[in-house]
């Protein structure tokens, strides 16, 4: 098929020409004295996009689920007691890991297409007077449905109640692209990956610890071997790893910060949210509904729309690759065949994004959906041209 593929799936996102291109290096010498100069910078300025000073930053050479892994193996014992709630594919995802891994997890089932429940979680932390609850585990966006919960809120929760859990948070498809404050937030652990805001291949797990977890893996006492962050906190201060890394992906994350970075993380999140609200116009203008219930749920990352009962949304996105060379995401697990997800997050614009509805308008069309062709090209681009 002619022209290239439109990439609109939450994750992998489209990678930049920079960044391909500072990937295409020679391999080296990863014990040289100069690697140093590559590794000290990339880790520094990796703590900027996570908003911490404090806190300390890895790249491991693996996914954002080894990050989850890497969260709790380092930090928490078998038998600890941690909370979460259960309101998408990947919040289930992390639960059912949390458990292989030994941990006692109790969670709350919430519909999908809201997030956190506040008022619930502050409730629960004051019931839990002997703080039996260790760790909090908070999906921070959730892909499979286009929620983004509120993590302010759940700091404040924790504060009201007084309680000590650790804060821990799936940032895999929000850090690099929504507001994201882990000083401010007190958040204790966050784990992202490469393959969504940072625009890069799948490949790294990017994490972050607070000092108050670096403290907990004295005591935690997880198995761990190749995702202890022990070999990293000895090998990192000094410009290295504790085995042979991937310098390409290094070199991307290199330039990969640079482009955040320069843009600046402020503006980075106004332009998420913008190019969001966009999209959010076209389906309004659709006369669709976004999975997300409400807006106080909307993520500014990927919207889930979903379709008229009487059509399977697997359609439309078999349509959209198969005729348009569009890939959209799909329902997962609970919302499958009912929704199709527009990722709108990483190296995007206007008129990139615009190309995507308008490959989403036909497909619909295709299938049956009583749709105006030309409504939600229309309603995204008198939004975003009065707000350019």
């Amino acid at each position: 098929m002619a022209g290239r593929n439109h990439l609109y799936i939450p994750g992998p996102t489209n990678t930049p020409d920079s960044i391909l291109q500072a990937m295409h290096v020679s391999m080296e010498d990863h014990r040289s004295p100069i690697f140093p100069e590559l590794v000290k910078p990339v880790l520094a300025d990796l703590k900027k996009i996570f908003q911490t000073e404090t806190g300390t930053a890895f790249a491991f050479p693996a996914t954002g689920t080894a990050g989850w892994e890497i969260g709790i193996t380092n930090t928490l014992s078998p038998g600890d007691k941690v909370l979460s709630y259960r309101f998408g594919q990947f919040s289930h995802l992390w639960i059912d890991l949390a458990k292989r891994l030994g941990l006692d997890v109790e969670y709350t089932e919430v519909p999908w297409g809201e997030g956190v429940p506040l008022d619930h979680l502050e409730e629960r932390l004051k019931q839990d007077s002997a703080h039996e609850i260790k760790a909090l585990l908070i999906c921070h966006n959730e892909t499979a449905t286009g929620v983004t919960s509120d993590l302010a809120g759940v700091r404040k929760a924790l504060d009201a109640a007084n309680h000590p859990a650790m804060f821990y948070v799936d940032g895999v498809s929000s850090i690099a692209s929504l507001d994201f404050r882990m000083d401010e937030w007190g958040i204790d652990v966050a784990v992202s990956g490469s393959q969504k805001g940072f625009m890069m291949p799948a490949g790294l797990a990017l994490v972050a610890f607070s000092e108050k977890a670096l403290a907990a893996r004295e005591s935690a006492k997880c198995t761990r071997g190749f995702l202890d962050i022990k070999d990293h906190l000895n090998a990192n201060p000094g410009g290295y790893f504790p085995y042979t890394p991937s310098t390409p992906m290094l070199y991307g994350l290199r330039e990969s910060l640079r482009l955040l970075l320069d843009e600046g993380l402020n503006n980075v999140f106004a332009r998420h949210q913008r190019l969001a609200e966009g999209v959010r116009q076209a389906v309004a203008a659709w006369g669709l509904t976004l999975c997300a219930k409400e807006p106080k749920w909307y993520s500014n990352s990927v919207s889930a729309v979903v379709v008229p009962e009487d059509i399977n949304a697997q359609d439309v996105i078999s349509t959209a690759f198969n005729k348009y060379n569009l890939s959209l995401g799909g329902g997962l697990s609970e919302v499958a065949g009912k929704v199709f997800r527009i990722g709108h997050l990483g190296d995007l614009n206007e008129l990139s994004l615009v190309s995507a509805i308008a490959g989403v308008e036909m497909a619909m069309l295709d299938n049956g959906i009583k749709i105006e062709a030309g409504s939600g090209v229309a309603a995204a681009c008198e939004y975003w041209r009065k707000t350019a």
